[in-house]
């Protein structure tokens, strides 16, 4: 494959995203993968919107954050996807210097995002299972509404500070980065002179918001899980232990990969194991999503099997 090399007294006006280097039936063999990946996750998110907008059973606050949780994955998997993709096909691989961090503001605004949402579906699951005679008043549907839109402001208020920071740093050359995505730690690497500063606000930016909001989730679902163990009905229990569980496994597959990462962007993970654990979060976690939302909620279940009677009858 042909690269192109910026001079080092040019300013950067494109990047290189490096991908996965093989050679090409490799390349169209990864392609054919995450294509089908790709178009699972959509279908398998588009379900889980279909089943609680057309079930009014479901239109209760843990559904709608679900749904909304369901169509971030959508466009969380699709600021990187798609691009992604066509590089497989590609020659030059290249992104324009400003398509580039509009890139890396998207997937991390959405990324934020998901860590508010899932603060909220804790919270929920909280007042649902700790507070249940409080629950109904204080978790309206209006008010759920309200805490998803919140959740939206402000994952996409987060991450301009440090989008403008990063791209406000000098880019003359080399303009190559090892990776699929335009991800901060590769591209501060990338930057003419060194960035000190920028890189520590953009750590302690990152540590502050995933262990925030990852010890707000887990001592909501510690809380959760005492209450559990002290319901005398061993039915109710397994309810309240399937509906968090699955919860839990979102948020261990969410948290336990951005935080081998995000928490010090530079911090020497060698290029290929950074590869993986993004695909790992950013690719594979909105697959399974809908799985374990599916496979462990009775509720969903039975919405999914009305949904595909219906779609049965339609076709």
């Amino acid at each position: 494959m042909t690269r192109t090399e910026n001079n080092h007294s040019d300013p950067v006006s494109e990047f290189i995203l490096l991908g996965f280097p093989c050679i090409w039936e490799v390349q169209i063999l990864l392609f054919s993968i995450f294509f089908v990946i790709y178009v699972l996750t959509l279908m398998g998110n588009l379900c889980i919107i279909c089943a609680v907008w057309w079930n009014d059973h479901l239109h209760t606050p843990m559904y709608i954050l679900l749904a909304n949780f369901s169509f971030l994955e959508i466009w969380y998997v699709t600021s990187t996807v798609p691009n992604m993709l066509a590089n497989f096909l590609s020659e030059t691989n290249s992104i324009s210097f400003y398509g580039c961090f509009i890139q890396f503001y998207f997937f991390f605004s959405m990324g934020t995002t998901e860590t508010f949402f899932l603060s909220a579906m804790a919270f929920d699951r909280y007042l649902a299972i700790c507070r249940p005679l409080h629950y109904p008043a204080v978790m309206t549907v209006q008010r759920c509404i309200r805490i998803g839109a919140g959740c939206w402001v402000c994952g996409f208020s987060c991450f301009l500070l440090p989008v403008y920071l990063i791209s406000q740093l000098p880019f003359c050359g080399p303009n190559t980065i090892d990776h699929f995505l335009c991800d901060p730690g590769p591209l501060m690497n990338l930057s003419c002179v060194a960035a000190p500063a920028t890189e520590i606000i953009c750590a302690i930016f990152n540590s502050v918001l995933i262990f925030s909001t990852f010890l707000f989730i887990t001592s909501s679902y510690t809380l959760v899980i005492r209450a559990v163990l002290r319901v005398p009905s061993a039915e109710g229990r397994h309810k309240a232990f399937s509906t968090c569980g699955s919860h839990l496994a979102v948020v261990s597959l969410f948290y336990g990969s951005i935080m081998v990462m995000y928490v010090s962007p530079t911090a020497g993970n060698p290029a290929g194991i950074q590869k993986i654990v993004t695909l790992f979060y950013s690719v594979m976690t909105p697959l399974f999503n809908p799985l374990i939302y599916s496979l462990r909620n009775k509720e969903m279940k039975q919405a999914l099997r009305k949904l595909f009677r219906i779609m049965r009858l339609g076709g």
